[in-house]
């Protein structure tokens, strides 16, 4: 299951995508609420993913 490894850190990209581009926002003085909650969602799909994952690979734990 290689694509379960890889997904948990294309949500980790997004999540600092989504950061950076909120951070550029706000030092423009535009809205950066919303990219900022996409980023957080994203590091805890990141996070959710990688327990999952670590919990289909030691099943006995």
């Amino acid at each position: 299951m290689k694509y379960l490894q890889i997904m948990q850190y294309v949500y980790l990209a997004f999540a600092v995508f989504s950061f950076g581009y909120a951070f550029f926002q706000w030092q423009n003085g535009e809205d950066y609420i919303l990219p900022s909650i996409i980023g957080l969602v994203s590091l805890g799909m990141f996070f959710f993913r990688r327990h999952f994952y670590n919990k289909y690979q030691n099943p006995k734990r």
